[in-house]
This record gives structure tokens, C-alpha cells and sequence, in this order.
């Protein structure tokens, strides 16, 4: 619930940064607030409707409507993204585990044991240090992240099919632009800003 009303927030707020482009006339530039010139591109050949704000908006809402799945159960959001951390990154550490999914140590701490307790995931000791605690999914862990992805992916196939042909041929040469773009926010200081180095 927790994670629905953040999301709802950023949506709520991206909307308000959004805002000024709607009600100006066709063909002319809306008038932004300085908030708003932040969050632009300014890309003289895409033109002003290219927005940060926008992309976020869309992202969120994909996310967010993707998310709920039959194959879940009764796992929560968070629980799926601790079993989904663990099956990419296992044997993880519990610190590094609660930082790839976004969230505190004391709300993982809760977490974990009810994962364990459904076979989802399991604790496994560190050779190199006692103290250290490490988890991975366990088999039933992965195959319950594969329904939950095969959900997801139908789900999204069958509004696919609803587009044209022209906007299932927009998704597809936008792609490898997204996923450049989601590769270059996981280290951002290493993309350079304006052509800087030169």
C-alpha cells in the first residue's frame, strides 16, 4: 500500500510539472515555470513535448499497473522485489539486498523470515565471515518469479495487440533508447553532461 501511494504522489507531481503544455495552441511553444524548464530536454528537433516529467509519469504508470499479479498470492510488492533481489544478485548480503531493493534494514528484517518460512528464499552462512548473512531464491522462489513475469508479459502482450501497427513499430525503435537510458541512471556521474571532457 505503501509503495501504490508513493507512486500515486510522483504521478500526482509529475502531473503538475506537465501541466503547462495543455490548453496552449498548436504549433506554439507553451510557456514553462523554471520548474519546468528543469525537467525539459532541450532537443531542438524532438520539440518541447520531449519532458522528463513525462517519461517518468509513463515509466511509473507501466510499473505500477504491471505489478499486481494472481501469481503473487498473497506476497506484497515489497516481498516480490526482495525475492526478485535475491534471485539476481544471490548470495547476497543483507545489507546489499536491502539496498538494491529500496529499503530500510528494519522493514527487510521483517521480511525475510516470512520468505523463508514459504521456501521462497533461503539464509546461507559467508566462508570469509561468520558474522555475515547471505540469502538466494530457492527453486520455488524462481519458479514463482517466472509465473509472476509470465503474467506480466501477457498482460502487456495483450495491450500491444491493441495498438497499430504504427505505434507497435514506435515501441519497438524506442526500446533500445530506454534501456540505454535505464543503463546510464545506474552510474549517472559517468555520463557526461553537454559533451563535457572536451
Amino acid at each position: 500500500m505503501l509503495a501504490s501511494k508513493q507512486v500515486d504522489w510522483i504521478e500526482l507531481k509529475a502531473q503538475d510539472e506537465i501541466a503547462p503544455h495543455r490548453g496552449t495552441t498548436p504549433g506554439k511553444a507553451p510557456e514553462l515555470s523554471g520548474r519546468a524548464l528543469r525537467g525539459k530536454i532541450q532537443d531542438p528537433v524532438a520539440g518541447p513535448e520531449l519532458s522528463a516529467a513525462r517519461l517518468r509519469i509513463a515509466v511509473a504508470r507501466l510499473s505500477r499497473r504491471l505489478r499486481p499479479t494472481e501469481a503473487a498470492g498473497a506476497l506484497t510488492v515489497s516481498e516480490v522485489d526482495v525475492l526478485v533481489a535475491a534471485e539476481r544478485r544471490g548470495p547476497i548480503r543483507l545489507s546489499d539486498l536491502a539496498s538494491f531493493a529500496g529499503l530500510n534494514p528494519t522493514m527487510l528484517s521483517r521480511l525475510i523470515p516470512k520468505l523463508e518460512q514459504a521456501g521462497l528464499i533461503r539464509r546461507l552462512a559467508d566462508g570469509a565471515d561468520r558474522r555475515v548473512c547471505r540469502v538466494e531464491a530457492t527453486a520455488k522462489g524462481r519458479a514463482l518469479l517466472d509465473r509472476v513475469r509470465s503474467e506480466r508479459n501477457d498482460a502487456l502482450s495483450r495491450r500491444l495487440l491493441e495498438l497499430d501497427a504504427n505505434q507497435r513499430e514506435a515501441v519497438v525503435v524506442a526500446l533500445p533508447v530506454l534501456e540505454e537510458l535505464a543503463e546510464r541512471l545506474i552510474a549517472p556521474e559517468q555520463v557526461p553532461i553537454n559533451g563535457g571532457g572536451r
